[in-house]
């Protein structure tokens, strides 16, 4: 004879017994389908802000202040919105 085997629900069942009829469809979130004039105001301060210096800026420090050491990449830092 074989082995006995025994009826157990397997761990994802269960899971998905616990969490209900959500696992197949995602919470409803509402998000806009537009930016908020304050979401957009902050990005265009922050667009304004990544600019690199200026070159008469150079010539009056002699040269001293080479670039921006605020310049933000969109890869490498996010804002955090």
């Amino acid at each position: 004879m074989g082995p006995i085997r025994t009826e157990e629900p397997m761990p994802d069942d269960d899971l998905a017994h616990q969490r209900g009829s959500s696992v197949c469809h995602p919470p409803n979130l509402t998000v806009s389908s537009h930016e908020t004039f304050r979401i957009k105001r902050f990005l265009a301060r922050k667009r304004k802000q990544n600019h690199p210096i200026p070159q008469w800026v150079r010539m009056k420090t002699g040269n001293k202040s080479r670039y921006s050491s605020k310049r933000r990449h969109w890869r490498r830092t996010k804002l955090g919105l």
